[in-house]
């Protein structure tokens, strides 16, 4: 674990390690975050982790090295409510990012303007209790009412406590994306009662997505994390339309088993096998979702 003299913590890795699967052009890392700079946006004074310092530049540099094109960085619970991180590292993209931001639950409508403006296309409700202290679902529902046009909710759970959040997850009145899939024990398999309980909330509205993302924090076994991928890889090919991937870059939480990020983008052929599978987790999903004011007709495959 690399601590700083300020015990400030880093969870990724220096020097990862090149990728053989090379994305689509224009494809999307649909899940990162960015860590301050702690000097121009400070972290919250309730945060659960003190992360070094993860800016846009290094998100940006991790980006190109793997050859995507987009990014969609979604605020990290170290910075609470203060989108200021997310907000900077979208303005200095170049029109290459959007976000996912979090809330205070008594936001006004004129701060909700003024974040769609800056590039966020949704805001996240997190319930893990490890993360956050609290999670007020009738206050959340009050939020997603007051959402702007063609925004969405994404929402962190674990699988355990699903059956208490589906009436929340069902009356959420914009789309649904479901960050890591709800983290379900994919030593199971893909028809263990995790992924059947899923595989039910997906089926139970045709507005949710999902994230197949985070083989590193969902595969106790460890690299080459044989166990997310096949279970995984059957429920991306089910519901096509509705995953997305994203790097999870820099890691939060992951200091002690810090992943390596050229091993992460090889899991995409591994959930996705075949080119269309690709096309839509990293370019079609992402880009309706975070993008669809540049998105006049669909994209089409390029001839093989």
């Amino acid at each position: 674990m690399s601590v700083d003299a300020e015990g400030r913590i880093r969870s990724w890795t220096l020097e990862p390690s090149p990728a053989r699967y090379k994305p689509p052009a224009g494809a999307v890392d649909a899940h990162c975050h960015v860590f301050g700079p702690q000097a121009l946006h400070p972290f919250s004074s309730r945060a659960k982790y003190l992360p070094q310092d993860a800016g846009p530049d290094l998100l940006f540099a991790l980006r190109d090295r793997y050859g995507f094109a987009r990014n969609v960085i979604v605020q990290a619970s170290c910075h609470g409510t203060d989108n200021g991180a997310v907000l900077d590292a979208i303005a200095r993209s170049n029109g290459t990012a959007r976000g996912v931001a979090v809330v205070d639950p008594a936001i006004d409508d004129i701060a909700l303007a003024a974040l769609h403006d800056g590039g966020i296309r949704g805001v996240r409700f997190n319930f893990l209790k490890r993360l956050v202290d609290d999670s007020p679902k009738d206050k959340f529902l009050d939020v997603a009412a007051r959402l702007p046009l063609g925004w969405h909710v994404v929402v962190y759970f674990e699988a355990a406590i699903l059956p208490e959040l589906r009436p929340f997850l069902e009356a959420l009145p914009v789309p649904v994306v479901i960050d890591h899939m709800g983290r379900p024990d994919v030593s199971q398999g893909a028809s263990g009662a995790d992924m059947r309980g899923f595989r039910t909330l997906l089926d139970s509205r045709p507005d949710i997505y999902f994230k197949a993302t985070c083989p590193d924090r969902l595969d106790l076994c460890g690299p080459p994390w044989d166990d997310f991928a096949h279970a995984v890889a059957p429920l991306v090919a089910d519901y096509p339309d509705r995953a997305l991937w994203g790097t999870d870059w820099p890691h939060p939480t992951m200091e002690a088993a810090i992943p390596d990020d050229g091993a992460l983008v090889d899991m995409i052929p591994r959930i996705a096998p075949t080119l269309e599978l690709q096309h839509k987790i990293l370019i079609d999903n992402p880009m309706a979702l975070y993008w669809a004011d540049e998105r006049s007709q669909p994209s089409c495959l390029p001839a093989i």
